[in-house]
């Protein structure tokens, strides 16, 4: 009995004890959760917006989708913050992420829709397709049992011929004018980052990156190690056009032309400390000629390497001032599907330079920024270039580059401005170039696939007046009235037209091959090479650079 009466006084003395301990367990428990696995918890208190959505739902007049009225509200508070913070819908994530991926699930061609037909104008080599057997200039009549001419969408073909690797889809092709049925085991195919990797001439290489996804430092190392193995001794790194992608990947590549312990770039934010990217390891190409190609659409992670490279007298810029998206973005999943790009740092070169042009006028002025280069001549005279106007900051050794948006280049060229006739302009607007090359390849297949290398079939092809009247016929039949072509105009569409047939036959390499050959660009950076063969040596005695500091 009084055994019974001391468990009935300490059992709620020993419950309290656990349940306190519990609490306290949990609360630690709970804080290294956070820590660890980054979770966020909002208050379930309703926001007036949330509010405003449900009264809609509950009480407007005509039926609406809250999906679209939600979107909507997101988007429009967004524009408030930066140009770059992003609400991206659950339907448009799988199309993002593939790009930044590097690759996807299907059968590997490219296609053209022509005249209602689906034509094959590339097959991925070693890809499912090529393995099937099939060829540039095939026709698709069926897929499975969709029959797929007359009017059908590039983005139906796309989710006829994608799906699982592994799985197999049976296509109907029309092929020399003769109906054949393959069937395709589809499979995992690249979205290459590396255009192009080859000699312009003896110990000059050229390399063209046109993103940066998570395998574009892995074909950045192949080609490299393919050239220097060629007997490469300097290096044209192009990075026009190139608008960024993961960080992480521009830093690897700058760790290969950086020696020692520096300071690539270093990122931080209002609710982010100073985060610091650095070279650490031995890089395959640390002391040859380097010379990068920029221009107004390089951005983002383009704008990382160069910075770096220049803030450190490793590399000649050359080009135009870059576009000047300084903004660090990262991407947090949202319970639908949907996904939020929210800015929450600044880039800042070794130097200490913010990459990122103004965005305080809001986001049409921001928009219109490229527009405007052309209106105040920045485009042709490097006098004008606004960003000179910046903070003046200095390199390793001791050359003053400036701050207030993007990377103005060491050696600046202009662009084109060879006065085209409104004819051209409606020829590349209704894809009448790229039909005609196309056709023009699929009839001279033969005497194309001679040629053993594009530069000899650069040398070689002239287009008759023939083909230009041939142009001009396939032009009406698109509803475009051509007159007649001035000099300027058959020069340009020449060296396009021979570039895009080129692709055909020798893919991106050979396209850029035949570009490269009439590109001032290109030309300025091959006299840059040529004329600094001292800048190696004076390079080895680098000065000291105070890193960051803004």
């Amino acid at each position: 009995m009084k055994q019974g009466k001391k468990v009935q006084v300490w059992l709620p003395l020993l419950f309290a004890v656990v349940m306190i301990g519990g609490m306290v367990i949990g609360y630690k428990l709970r804080d290294n959760t956070q820590v660890a696995s980054n979770v966020f918890r909002f208050d379930t208190k309703r926001s007036p917006l949330q509010e405003v959505l449900d009264l809609v739902m509950l009480k407007y007049v005509d039926k609406v989708s809250v999906d679209t009225l939600g979107n909507a509200a997101i988007q429009d508070m967004l524009t408030k913050l930066d140009p770059h913070s992003n609400f991206i819908p659950a339907q448009h994530l799988g199309a993002l992420t593939e790009d930044l991926q590097g690759n996807f699930q299907g059968i590997g061609i490219e296609f053209q829709l022509f005249r209602d037909t689906v034509n094959v104008v590339n097959v991925v080599p070693g890809g499912p397709s090529e393995k099937a057997g099939l060829q540039v200039g095939d026709k698709f009549l069926k897929v499975g049992d969709t029959t797929v001419t007359g009017g059908i969408s590039s983005d139906r073909i796309k989710e006829l011929l994608r799906g699982p690797g592994g799985s197999k889809v049976t296509t109907t092709l029309l092929r020399n004018g003769q109906p054949i049925t393959v069937t395709i085991t589809r499979g995992t195919i690249p979205l290459p980052s590396l255009d192009a990797a080859y000699l312009l001439e003896p110990e000059t290489g050229y390399m063209r990156i046109s993103k940066f996804s998570e395998t574009t430092y892995e074909e950045f190392m192949a080609g490299l190690e393919k050239l220097l193995g060629e007997g490469m001794k300097s290096l044209i790194l192009d990075l026009r056009g190139n608008g960024g992608g993961i960080l992480g990947e521009a830093v690897d590549m700058a760790d290969e032309f950086l020696d020692g312990d520096k300071l690539i770039v270093y990122t931080e934010g209002n609710n982010m400390k100073r985060q610091e990217y650095r070279s650490r390891r031995n890089g395959l190409f640390e002391k040859g000629n380097l010379v990068l190609l920029m221009d107004e659409q390089s951005a983002s992670a383009s704008e990382v390497l160069a910075g770096a490279l220049q803030d450190w007298d490793r590399a000649t810029i050359i080009g135009r001032r870059s576009f000047g998206k300084g903004l660090v973005q990262e991407q947090y999943q949202l319970s639908d599907g949907s996904a939020l790009r929210l800015t929450v740092a600044r880039y800042y070169t070794p130097s200490g330079r913010s990459i990122q042009k103004p965005y305080d006028k809001g986001i049409e002025d921001y928009q219109d920024d490229l527009h405007k280069r052309f209106e105040n001549g920045e485009m042709n005279n490097a006098d004008s270039i606004h960003a000179a106007n910046g903070k003046a900051y200095k390199t390793s050794k001791g050359r003053t580059v400036y701050g207030g948006g993007g990377i103005v280049p060491d050696v600046f060229v202009g662009a084109d401005t060879t006065l085209l006739s409104s004819s051209v302009t409606a020829l590349y607007r209704n894809n009448t170039i790229g039909n005609f090359t196309y056709l023009y390849y699929v009839r001279n297949r033969a005497s194309v696939d001679e040629f053993k290398s594009p530069v000899s079939y650069n040398d070689a092809i002239r287009f008759s007046e023939n083909d230009w009247q041939s142009l001009k016929k396939m032009a009406e039949q698109d509803s475009v009235k051509v007159g007649d072509f001035t000099s300027a105009d058959l020069s340009f569409l020449s060296e396009r037209m021979k570039a895009l047939i080129a692709r055909y036959r020798w893919r991106s390499e050979g396209y850029f091959q035949v570009l490269n050959a009439g590109d001032e660009v290109v030309r300025k950076a091959m006299e840059e090479v040529h004329g600094s063969g001292g800048m190696e040596e004076g390079k080895k005695g680098e000065g000291k650079m105070e890193e960051g500091k803004k």
